[in-house]
């Protein structure tokens, strides 16, 4: 086969999904893909043929005295081919259509001895092993289609209710969160000594000669650049990757994920959590609406109660609480808790899991937080104790988004600057904000990956990002 007949047969193939769904039989079909299985009979041979674009695999018969026979000697389970054929009726169950192969190309051979997707299932940590083949297993490869899916549905509710989609900067000169878990970024030799903060040679300045000339730090959020573009454009969101520097193992966390974060202008706490509440469950509606497959998937063999759970997540109101409310419960559940609730701590994962997954049995949004747990941004309420503060809990998950009014007040804003012991100077622009034109605004940050695995039951998130970033794996 010449380049340029290659090249036309490769752009005028069918997407697998596609062909499955067809209406009529198709004379001619080119078909490409990897091989899950091969299966050899007297006179023919099966290989069921994956190309990503669907759970379903595309069943290939191939007659011995056809020419794709001839070229049968190499192709084994994990190979890729490139088929053209017939599209025809299946007399087998479970599927409508086969191709009926007249000629087969092997694009890429496949060791048997070496390739290490030979059994049907293998465990979630020994895939984590091989995260650049686990996209070729059913499990990883729905997953993977349903996070795609999902990234569309949450840009498209946005659009559908007036915000705009800005980007926000992932290098930093400032700590969002107060929390000082950041990773430092620099262009300084790596044996170079950093020098104390009174070094003359720097005038006091450690990072003089670096390429900023001051600390860089990966972002941990868009929160703060966001406030700015929506107090132009009223309301907007940044969706981009956010880093946290926190030596964590636990199921939750990973050094790097994706953030979903919108600000509104001229909003309150409680068109926050209308909002949080509303993009949750338009999400979460679209993807069961147009991932039936996968998401049937993960119902099968994840969590039988899954898909019944997301459609009454779907239906019913999120139930909405105070932060003093919510430390009653917990005190009067008569529940153990590794940590002891009280007024004045922050919720653990154990008290927001009995809150959303025993006591309500469902998604809460607990809201006005005492101030001294929660970031200088938050609006201080009249009470002079809580902020306008909001955690959206989920069943399985704990806290899923988690967001405020914003502190509008410049007064206010400093004061709580100065009490949080944040340097006022890297806030230059935050501050100045509140100088000319301030408005009430609103937002909170969700946390795409917990999204994900609140849609498909994985308890994981190692297992809905592609390529996990955690203490000591940097494979890739």
């Amino acid at each position: 086969m010449s380049s340029t007949s290659q090249d036309r047969c490769y752009a005028e193939r069918a997407v697998i999904a596609r062909a499955l769904a067809a209406d009529s039989p198709d004379e001619r079909i080119t078909v490409c893909g990897w091989v899950r299985t091969r299966r050899d009979a007297k006179d023919l041979s099966f290989l069921e043929l994956n190309d990503g674009s669907c759970l379903a695999n595309m069943q290939i018969i191939i007659d011995e005295d056809t020419p794709a026979h001839d070229s049968l000697a190499r192709v084994n389970t994990g190979a890729s081919v490139c088929v053209q054929g017939r599209l025809v009726e299946s007399p087998g169950k479970g599927q409508r259509w086969e191709v009926r192969a007249h000629s087969l190309r092997l694009l890429g051979e496949a060791d048997t001895a070496e390739f290490p997707l030979q059994k049907k299932r293998h465990s979630d940590e020994f895939l984590r092993g091989i995260a650049h083949l686990r996209p070729r297993t059913n499990k990883y490869g729905a997953l993977f289609r349903i996070r795609s899916e999902t990234a569309f549905a949450v840009h498209e509710y946005f659009r559908e209710n007036g915000f705009f989609h800005v980007h926000t900067p992932v290098l930093t000169g400032s700590d969002c969160e107060g929390a000082g878990e950041m990773f430092r970024v620099t262009t300084l030799p790596v044996n170079a000594p950093v020098p104390d903060d009174g070094a003359s040679a720097c005038k006091g300045n450690p990072f003089a000669e670096d390429f900023f000339g001051r600390e860089c730090k990966l972002t941990v959020s868009g929160q703060l650049e966001a406030e700015n573009m929506a107090m132009g454009l009223g309301k907007v969101y940044t969706f981009g990757p956010a880093f946290r520097a926190e030596n964590s193992n636990t199921p939750r966390h990973c050094a790097e994920f994706w953030m979903i974060e919108p600000e509104a202008a001229f909003a309150d706490l409680l068109s926050n959590m209308d909002l949080a509440e509303d993009c949750v469950r338009q999400t979460v509606r679209r993807v069961l609406e147009r991932c039936p497959q996968d998401m049937d998937l993960f119902n099968r063999h994840i969590d039988p109660s899954l898909i019944e759970r997301l459609h009454k997540l779907v239906k019913e109101p999120f139930a909405r609480i105070s932060y003093s409310e919510a430390v009653d419960i917990l005190r009067k559940s008569k529940r153990k808790f590794t940590f002891t609730p009280f007024f004045g701590t922050d919720l653990q994962s154990e008290h927001e899991r009995f809150l959303a997954e025993e006591h309500f049995g469902g998604p809460v949004i607990v809201h006005d937080y005492p101030k001294d747990i929660k970031a200088f941004y938050m609006r201080l309420n009249d009470d002079g104790m809580t902020v306008a503060a909001m955690d959206l809990l989920a069943p399985r998950i704990g806290e899923l988004a988690g967001g405020s009014q914003r502190e509008e007040r410049l007064d206010v804003l400093k004061q709580r600057l100065s009490e949080l012991g944040q340097d006022a100077a890297h806030y230059r622009w935050y501050l100045e904000l509140r100088c000319f034109g301030s408005v009430p605004h609103a937002g909170f940050g969700l946390g795409f990956e917990r999204l994900l695995m609140l849609l498909t039951g994985a308890s994981n998130i190692r297992d809905v990002i592609p390529f996990p970033r955690t203490p000591g794996n940097l494979e890739f």
